[in-house]
């Protein structure tokens, strides 16, 4: 039987209508419209589903939307847009971060959160240890985490000029 859920995704109030053994991801994408995040593996065990829960990084694909509902939701689309980048997306796309784009939003979503709980430049292996739920079938990560470390450079030196 369907039951009315309230959602807040990407800063939005939004109602939706369904099943509570609906998942997230299928909420997002079929009820909402949210198609960054990706079904692969319907398991957790590929990240390209994930969102940000209370600024915590979530496999979509693991949730019912009953679990969800009266958190705060973020996903890829509510990072940033097309016409204003958030500086991680830049730094993906400045560092060549995407081959077929599948796994992306998983790690921006990831590598977001990351950013968020850290106060220095991390190191590459802080890196890896962090997006090691997010896994990409086209490149080594190279890349991947080039563009995380460069992002994190991005953002400190522009916190060096705001509290400067």
């Amino acid at each position: 039987m369907k039951k009315t859920f309230h959602l807040r995704v990407n800063g939005v109030e939004r109602e939706v209508i369904c099943h509570p053994a609906k998942t997230l991801l299928a909420v997002l994408r079929d009820d909402i419209g949210f198609t960054a995040s990706k079904e692969c593996c319907g398991k957790g065990e590929c990240g390209s589903c994930t969102v940000l829960i209370d600024d915590q990084p979530v496999c979509s694909c693991l949730l019912m939307v009953s679990q969800t509902e009266n958190k705060e939701i973020i996903t890829c689309e509510g990072i940033g847009t097309t016409e204003n980048m958030d500086i991680l997306q830049h730094a993906f796309v400045l560092e060549g971060a995407a081959q077929c784009g599948y796994c992306t939003p998983g790690f921006i979503v990831s590598a977001k959160s990351f950013l968020n709980d850290i106060n220095e430049v991390p190191s590459k292996e802080h890196i890896k240890e962090a997006l090691g739920g997010n896994l990409c079938r086209c490149t080594g990560y190279t890349k991947i985490i080039k563009a995380v470390e460069t992002a994190a450079k991005m953002q400190f030196s522009m916190d060096e000029v705001k509290h400067g």
